[in-house]
């Protein structure tokens, strides 16, 4: 049975790829790393009740499991190539299988990225991915960059994800789609992180929250940033169900948004933008780094703003 469900995974996910020697079916995948590239390796796991509620579609579940693997890769200007997928369900549901392999192909596919192996087993739904990606040598965005005088900008809009798990709550989430459908199916921003090579200083994913991944570039580059709270992009959808200081709120701590927050020299930031602009998914300036350490948030006064979360910590107390 369980060699079956292997099977159905590799029909549904199956890409050729003339650097994959030997994917799926033996004891590891045999891959061949192109001459003059350096490999990008990131996994992340994803737990039913911690990273998806009970009941998310089994082809959400599959996208969003690539997706922030590939948001890593994205955060590091990578192309992706190769993944490996480990699956623990708590029972052999051939129709489960056959729907999270579609929702991962459907978003693997554009990418041409090939999955080589993994594993299957019983046990609590938790599923996990590694992917791998080239940079040329010395390319790959790095957390530690940035410099007093950069500008601090993000991609897209932040606080859908967190607003459409609150909404999820709801008797009808219909009225809340866009924003159900940000949580459930993000958008990783890899070519974005491809185009900014040789212009961000640094780069990370927003997962656990702007305010808390934001602090990670401080941290590595030694530096402190400033975030003007009015400047912080937001969608109309969430605009339009939640009141403004909520929105606020989940624009700085709600985390699962999988945009690119990213430092850039001033003088190339409106070159980054109409970059980004072109790609459609564009970039807003939100703050900048300054001398110092950790993220401060300021209103429109310029004073200190507290958001009401600091992001997402898995050993919080």
């Amino acid at each position: 049975m369980e060699f079956d469900l292997i099977d159905r995974i590799r029909r549904h996910t199956e890409v050729n790829r003339d650097d994959v020697v030997k994917g799926i079916g033996d004891d590891a995948a045999v891959v061949a790393v192109p001459a003059g590239r350096e490999l990008a390796i990131a996994v992340d796991t994803l737990v039913e009740g911690v990273h998806f509620p009970a009941g998310t579609a089994a082809a959400d579940i599959g996208w969003k499991a690539l997706a922030v693997n590939l948001s890593d890769l994205a955060a590091m200007g990578a192309t992706p190539a190769w993944a490996l997928l480990a699956l623990t369900t708590p029972d052999a549901d051939a129709a489960f299988f056959d729907g999270l392999a579609c929702g991962f192909a459907e978003l693997a596919t554009p990418y041409r990225l090939a999955l080589i192996g993994g594993d299957t087993t019983r046990g609590p739904l938790t599923v996990t991915v590694a992917v791998h990606g080239f940079t040329a040598p010395g390319e790959a965005l790095l957390r530690s960059g940035a410099r007093v005088g950069d500008v601090v900008m993000v991609t897209g809009t932040l606080g859908d994800a967190a607003a459409g798990l609150r909404c999820l709550a709801e008797a009808d989430v219909s009225p809340y789609a866009a924003l159900v459908e940000r949580l459930n199916r993000p958008t990783p921003r890899v070519s974005a992180g491809q185009a900014l090579r040789g212009l961000a200083t640094a780069c990370i994913d927003v997962s656990d929250g702007l305010v808390a991944d934001l602090g990670h570039i401080c941290a590595a580059s030694g530096v402190g940033v400033d975030v003007e709270a009015a400047m912080l992009p937001r969608s109309s959808a969430l605009l339009t169900h939640f009141a403004d200081a909520d929105a606020l709120d989940f624009a700085l701590g709600g985390g699962d948004d999988y945009e690119l927050c990213f430092t850039v020299p001033a003088d190339l930031a409106g070159e980054a933008g109409a970059t980004l602009a072109r790609l459609g998914c564009g970039a807003t300036r939100i703050g900048r780094v300054v001398e110092g350490a950790g993220v401060r948030v300021l209103d429109e006064h310029g004073q200190v703003y507290e958001p009401a979360r600091a992001g997402w910590n898995h050993f919080a107390a």
